[in-house]
């Protein structure tokens, strides 16, 4: 199967910055790769592998956008077409969104500096889940480097015409890996070298992480569906998450947000506490917890994307320079 089609403006509301979007940070999966103009990944349709390839001309917000997919089984394109629209957000109404934010003056800058910047959604729940515990104290480039390798080194391959592409690997996989290099050493029996021992979570760059992610996946193949998360209330998902190891406030709701699309989550980190204290508590010094509150409350159903475009706008404005403590 190999489609070629375009997306029209008039099928989602209100712009699209698709490469802001992908090179956001959100932690629902590492940034796509770029080539040729084309944001290209593989994801699953109906558990049907399918290479998606996407691009807007001349990086035009208010633009169409040029698709082409590829997939060794037949699938309904507009399967395809809907899942696209799911992974970016492209059934949110940013107009509306725009219009909450333009009547609070202390977010109306974030409008100018974010135009077009949606969600980026998981297709795969569960890489959402490590995605964001790897990157809990991590950098955007070092958490979307571990992920790529762990795909790479134990996800399913596919080859397609544009190359090999790979899908993350199912928590029962992860389960099987060593965590560490001498696991590794120990499961092969001594016959490899330490130096030579590469292929275990730790080799991927996670750190300390190693074994929140083989705890997580462990919970997740015994004790939690993924797919009920979808079904809880919000608190409910919440408090479920935070059974997770290696899963806290701030990683449950970036799971919530970008792994099932609950806008009502506000990921509070210390930068985002450090905004809020600066543009709503004269500068007050205020615990995360707290910080969450006010923002599920005062932000509602709009929290997600207020926490998104307030993070991406310090981050352009240079209001993080300016709250990062002095030296």
């Amino acid at each position: 199967m190999k489609e070629n089609f375009q997306i029209m403006p008039e099928e989602f509301k209100g712009p699209f910055n698709l490469p802001l979007t992908i090179k956001s940070g959100q932690t629902s999966q590492p940034a796509w790769f770029e080539e040729n103009g084309y944001f290209q990944e593989v994801i699953l349709v109906g558990n049907k592998p399918c290479l998606v390839k996407i691009k807007c001309e001349s990086r035009n917000v208010d633009g169409p956008l040029d698709v082409e997919v590829e997939s060794p089984q037949k699938i309904s394109l507009k399967s395809v077409q809907n899942k696209i629209k799911d992974v970016f957000g492209l059934n949110d109404d940013l107009n509306e969104i725009y219009e909450f934010l333009t009547n609070d003056p202390r977010l109306e800058p974030t409008v100018e500096f974010c135009r077009g910047l949606r969600v980026f959604k998981a297709h795969d729940p569960f890489e959402c889940v490590i995605s964001s515990i790897t990157s809990a104290n991590n950098s955007i480039i070092r958490w979307n480097k571990s992920v790529r390798l762990i795909k790479e080194k134990w996800g399913d391959q596919f080859r397609f015409s544009s190359g090999d592409f790979y899908t993350f690997p199912s928590p029962q996989k992860i389960l099987t890996l060593p965590e560490h290099e001498l696991e590794e050493l120990e499961l092969c029996g001594g016959e490899k070298d330490l130096d030579e021992c590469i292929d275990n979570l730790k080799a991927c760059g996670v750190g300390y992480r190693s074994s929140y992610i083989k705890q997580a996946a462990r919970m997740v193949t015994e004790d939690l569906d993924l797919n009920e998360i979808a079904r809880m209330d919000y608190e409910q998902a919440f408090q479920t998450l935070l059974r997770i190891p290696g899963v806290g406030p701030k990683v449950a709701d970036c799971i919530l947000l970008y792994g099932f699309g609950r806008y009502e989550a506000f990921p509070v980190d210390v930068w985002i506490s450090r905004i809020i204290s600066h543009l709503y508590f004269q500068g007050e010094k205020i615990k995360p917890d707290k910080i969450r509150d006010f923002g599920r409350e005062r932000f509602g159903k709009y929290a997600g994307y207020v926490q998104l475009y307030l993070f991406h706008y310090a981050r352009k404005s240079g209001l993080l320079d300016e709250l990062a403590p002095r030296r």
